[in-house]
């Protein structure tokens, strides 16, 4: 049985240098990855007021949406 994955990235770029959000499909949150060469960091995606950047998460068992 196949497990499912916590995080889907949702916009990508770069192949040396990456950057990418990442959303939590379980709370919603937006983080931010970069990676260059071996080293890499994580972080929420904050809105201008310093609150996390909350996306609308799909319920894929029935195709419905839940906000967080």
């Amino acid at each position: 049985m196949k497990k499912e994955q916590r995080f889907e990235v949702i916009y990508s770029q770069g192949s040396v240098n990456v950057t990418e959000i990442w959303v939590d499909k379980e709370t919603g949150v937006n983080y931010l990855y970069h990676a260059s060469g071996y080293s890499g960091g994580l972080t929420p995606l904050l809105d201008s007021e310093g609150k996390p950047v909350i996306s609308t998460i799909r319920n894929s068992y029935d195709d419905s949406c839940i906000v967080v």
